[in-house]
C-alpha cells in the first residue's frame, strides 16, 4: 500500500473497498474498512507490518486509526439525453440517494464501443467463423492496451440473449442464489459493501445450456486476446458469477476486484437488462480508471459485454439498482500471477479460488 499523503487510491488490503478507511496504528501504512478485515489479514500484513518496524518481534494488531478522505471533485454538470459508457471530465461527488445522481456529461468516447453484430445464433454456432477472431484482435486488445476498459454491443444478438436471460431467471426461482460475499468474508459485514445475489455456475447444470454457449463465446474471445495482452498468459478462468441485484435500491462500494495479485487478470461482465433505463432504473457500474480524472459509467444493458482489467487500474462501483438487475461475471487468470498467488495463499476462499478450464474451441471458431 502507499504512504499516507500519496497520490495513489487508497485500498482495504482484504476486500478492496477504498471508502471509510481507517489505518494501521502500527505501521500506518496499510488500510482497511474495518478492525474484523484488519484482524483477517494480520497473518499476510504481519510480515510487512514487522519489517516497517525494523523487524521487531511480531505484536499483537495494534489498533486502527480513521483515515482522513481526500476531498472529492465537484459534481460535472448534467448534459441532455447521456448515452452510455460516457466518459465524464471529472469525478463527482458519491450521491447514493436516487438513480437521478447520474452526472456524466456529453463527451463520448466512441473507441469504448463497437456494435459487433451476432456472435453466435440462436442455435449456439458461429454465423461467422472468423467474427470472434476479429473482434479480439481487431477490437478487445487494443482497446484493452489502450484505456483498460472496452464495451461489446449485441454481443450474441438479442435472441440469444434473451434466451441467457431466461436460463438466469428460472436459476433465480430455484432459490440456489446467496447473499454476495467478499474474498475470505466470515460474517455478515460484507452486506453493507455489496447487496448483490449471486450463484456460480459451470454451465453444464441443468437448465444452463444457454449459459453454456455465452461462456464459450466469452472463452473464444479470451482465447484469441491470449499472446497480444502484454506479459499475461491466461489460462484458465473462475467459474460463472451470476448475480442478481434485487432492485431494492442495493450497489457495491466502489472497490477492486483484485487488490492482491489473487491471479484474475481480466473481469468479463454480460449483462441481461432489457429496456433498462439508467435515468429511472439506477444501476450503472462506474469505472474511474487509475490516474484519470474521468470516469466510465456503463449502462446494464441486455447482450452488452465489458471487459477490463481487473487489477488496481479499474476502482469501479455498482450504483444502486431500484429494478431487478441481472449480470454474468467471469474472472480470467493470468497463469504466472496465479500460481505465484497459490503460494502465497493469497486466493482466498470459496468458489472464486476454484480454477476452471477455458472450454474448448467450438467448431466454428
Amino acid at each position: 500500500m502507499q504512504n499516507p499523503g500519496s497520490d495513489r487510491d487508497q485500498y482495504c488490503e482484504l476486500c478492496g473497498k477504498m471508502e471509510d478507511l481507517l489505518k494501521c496504528g502500527r505501521c500506518r501504512n496499510s488500510f482497511y474498512c474495518s478492525k474484523e478485515h484488519q484482524k483477517q489479514d494480520w497473518k499476510k500484513h504481519k510480515q510487512v507490518c514487522r519489517e516497517s518496524d525494523n523487524a521487531q518481534p511480531a505484536q499483537p494488531v495494534q489498533p486502527i486509526q480513521p483515515v482522513q478522505p481526500a476531498q472529492p471533485a465537484q459534481p460535472v454538470q448534467p448534459a441532455p439525453e447521456p448515452q452510455a459508457a460516457q466518459v465524464s471530465k471529472k469525478r463527482p461527488q458519491q450521491n447514493r440517494t436516487g438513480p437521478s445522481s447520474r452526472t456524466p456529461d456529453s463527451h463520448q468516447t466512441t473507441d469504448l464501443i463497437t456494435s459487433v453484430g451476432l456472435c453466435r445464433s440462436a442455435d449456439g454456432t458461429n454465423t461467422k467463423p472468423s467474427r470472434i477472431q476479429n473482434l479480439a484482435l481487431e477490437y478487445i486488445v487494443p482497446c484493452l492496451r489502450k484505456h483498460g476498459i472496452c464495451v461489446v454491443e449485441k454481443f450474441l444478438g438479442e435472441e440469444t440473449g434473451l434466451s441467457v436471460l431466461q436460463d438466469v431467471r428460472d436459476l433465480h426461482l430455484t432459490g440456489l442464489f446467496t447473499d454476495g460475499q467478499l474474498v475470505s468474508q466470515r460474517s455478515d459485514s460484507s452486506k453493507e459493501i455489496r447487496g448483490d445475489q449471486i450463484t456460480w455456475v459451470e454451465g453444464s447444470e441443468s437448465g444452463c445450456g444457454r449459459i453454456a454457449v455465452l461462456l464459450s463465446c466469452m472463452d473464444d474471445l479470451l482465447r484469441h486476446c491470449d499472446g497480444n495482452l502484454g506479459n499475461y498468459r491466461i489460462n484458465g478462468r473462475t467459474k460463472a458469477m451470476v448475480a442478481c441485484y434485487p432492485g431494492n435500491g442495493t450497489g457495491y462500494v466502489r472497490h477492486v476486484d483484485n487488490p492482491n495479485a489473487d491471479g484474475r487478470c481480466v473481469t468479463c461482465i454480460y449483462y441481461l437488462n432489457r429496456d433498462w433505463d439508467a435515468e429511472k432504473h439506477g444501476g450503472l457500474l462506474r469505472i474511474y480508471p487509475e490516474g484519470k480524472p474521468q470516469f466510465a459509467d456503463i449502462e446494464p444493458k441486455l447482450d452488452r459485454l465489458l471487459l477490463f482489467w481487473s487489477d488496481r487500474r479499474n476502482p469501479h462501483e455498482v450504483q444502486p439498482a431500484y429494478t431487478t438487475r441481472y449480470a454474468i461475471t467471469v474472472w480470467y487468470f493470468d497463469a504466472d500471477e496465479r500460481a505465484q498467488a497459490k503460494e502465497k495463499h493469497l486466493t482466498g476462499t470459496g468458489e472464486k479460488g476454484v480454477r476452471v478450464d477455458l472450454n474448448r474451441p467450438s467448431d466454428a471458431s
